[in-house]
């Protein structure tokens, strides 16, 4: 069993309108963070994850995710599934929490036309 705790958490911004919370789990297997986005990400274009599923629980606000052509609306409540190699975007005023597995890295988030 793990816990970690709030103070233990490093935040980042992957661009203007997105802020990660991350929480060092230390697993290859999973791992989690809470996304605050209000606007775009990733600003143009599209991102795809080459290696992990990113599952997104919708604990504030409403938005939108574009997966390959389709749109699909989201609210407060809703829980998403990205399959590993799916390009997509997001867009709205809203809060995640988001696993990955296998655990989430920047290598493997790429950007994409």
């Amino acid at each position: 069993m793990k816990i970690i705790r709030k103070d233990e958490t490093t935040e980042f911004k992957n661009s203007d309108e997105c802020i990660a919370i991350e929480y060092p789990l230390g697993d290859k297997d999973i791992n989690g963070a809470v996304i605050k986005l209000r606007g775009r990400y990733p600003p143009k274009d599209k991102v795809v994850n080459l290696k992990c599923k990113e599952l997104a629980y919708i604990i504030r606000g409403s938005g939108k995710i574009i997966v390959g052509e389709a749109v699909t609306e989201f609210h407060e409540g809703d829980l998403l599934l990205i399959d590993a190699n799916e390009p997509y975007y997001w867009e709205g005023d809203f809060e995640i929490f988001a696993p990955c597995a296998p655990a989430w890295y920047p290598e493997q988030h790429k950007a994409v036309k």
